[in-house]
């Protein structure tokens, strides 16, 4: 079998992992010992993030006329591409924290939504958090008020209405005098 033959089905591998793809992050894992890689590759994993190891020469193959194509630029040394379908920040916000913990992890760059970030573009990337945690955010503002609203109905309800007739009545007595 030719080697064209052997690479064609990994550079097919990595077109579909980046096909559906919002966000791909590159990063360099030397230094990372075997515990380290698979509690990231857990992490990851939890986050519904594709991570996997693979050649420069291959992923450049597979980059070439996508969102993604920009990458080849990084592509030095090892390489691994961590890719969401789902949650464009989760690649980088997850590679993020554990790099805090373990510095030997160097982020190279990503595509997040079509946009090309070097590494210190990525790290601001992993600021932002989930969508989930900013629609809660949202909702709960959305909230505040009505539950704000709610509890002042309810203290007028329990006083009987007193303290409006109260602030009814001291204009009233004003005007008299």
């Amino acid at each position: 079998m030719a080697k064209v033959e052997l690479k064609q089905p990994i550079v097919q591998e990595i077109s579909e992992v980046i096909r559906e793809a919002q966000s791909a992050v590159l990063v360099d894992y030397r230094g990372l010992t075997v515990a380290e890689d698979t509690q990231l590759r857990k992490q990851l994993r939890e986050a519904g993030v594709t991570y996997k190891v693979y050649k420069n020469t291959m992923m450049n193959f597979a980059f070439k006329g996508t969102d993604f194509e920009s990458l080849s630029q990084v592509l030095e040394g090892p390489s691994a591409l961590a890719v969401s379908t789902t949650d464009a920040t989760a690649p980088a916000r997850v590679l993020a924290k554990f790099a805090k913990n373990v510095p030997a992890l160097e982020m190279k760059a990503g595509v997040v939504e079509g946009t090309f970030y070097d590494a210190e573009g990525i790290k601001s990337i992993a600021a932002v958090p989930s969508r989930e945690e900013l629609l809660s955010k949202f909702l709960g503002s959305i909230q505040s008020p009505i539950t704000n609203f709610a509890r002042v109905l309810k203290q007028i309800a329990e006083n009987g209405g007193e303290s409006a007739a109260v602030a009814e009545e001291a204009p009233a007595a004003e005007e008299s005098n």
